[in-house]
């Protein structure tokens, strides 16, 4: 172990790697690995990845709470549209933990489809739920948010907390940066989403801060068939149809 410096607070070890990472420069974090260290653990986890993934043709990536209970209504529509995308062809990747996640995976399941979970450390560990094909856990949020993005054609967001908005607007940043192409970003329930939709377009839009063609990046939608319909033009966009009929 490489002694950290300390101050008068007491040093403590990490409570998980992305902290080890982040933190290390902070005298109060007790550091564990030398700078090459992390960086041959980071290369190691994105290669890993990239193995396991690389069959994956077609995938939709689904985000939402980690705190809903199955029998929800947001839960239920989510298995539903996880179900209806994967007996289009589509594999479905969530973040491997409860709630929309699991209805998600449950979905894929209920299709036959490949049902794929991207776990994450956590201090206050994450349970994968038993729905997954590919069960993979990573340490860092960052190599982890790679494999959403590359694996997918597409995400949709169901309702959740601070992790559901920054990676809905994580990849609504890549489009508009042209990090990468275009591909369908949908709101599932508009109920929920309205709101903060209409905020961004009074606050954000009106100040010029956002062009309406950005906003309109985010699509509101209801019923899974039309989330289904908009993957498979997100796919024929990006040439992938031949990836999905494989599928």
């Amino acid at each position: 172990m490489v002694a950290p410096m300390t101050t008068g607070d007491a040093v403590h070890p990490a409570r998980t790697s992305d902290e080890e990472l982040l933190g290390a420069e902070a005298p109060i974090i007790a550091t564990e690995r030398t700078d090459p260290e992390r960086i041959a653990a980071i290369d190691a986890e994105l290669d890993h990845g990239f193995d396991a993934l690389a069959h994956i043709g077609c995938g939709v990536t689904m985000f939402g709470s980690a705190r809903l209970p199955q029998d929800d209504p947001t839960c239920r529509a989510a298995r539903e549209t996880a179900r209806l995308l994967g007996e289009a062809g589509f594999s479905i990747i969530t973040g491997g933990g409860p709630g929309i996640m699991e209805a998600g995976n449950h979905g894929a399941r209920d299709a036959g489809a490949i049902s794929v979970g991207l776990n994450i450390e956590l201090p206050h560990e994450q349970q994968p739920n038993p729905y997954q094909d590919i069960s993979l856990t990573f340490q860092h949020f960052f190599t982890r948010k790679v494999m959403f993005v590359r694996y997918a054609i597409g995400f949709v967001v169901f309702p959740g907390g601070f992790g559901t908005l920054d990676e809905l607007f994580e990849a609504l940043n890549l489009i508009v940066t042209s990090k990468i192409r275009h591909f369908p970003v949908v709101l599932a329930g508009s109920g929920h989403w309205s709101g903060l939709v209409d905020w961004m377009h009074s606050e954000i839009a009106a100040h010029e801060m956002l062009r309406p063609d950005e906003l309109a990046l985010m699509h509101l939608i209801d019923d899974p068939r039309e989330i289904v319909e908009l993957m498979k033009h997100g796919a024929r966009r990006q040439g992938r149809m031949d990836q999905l009929a494989a599928g």
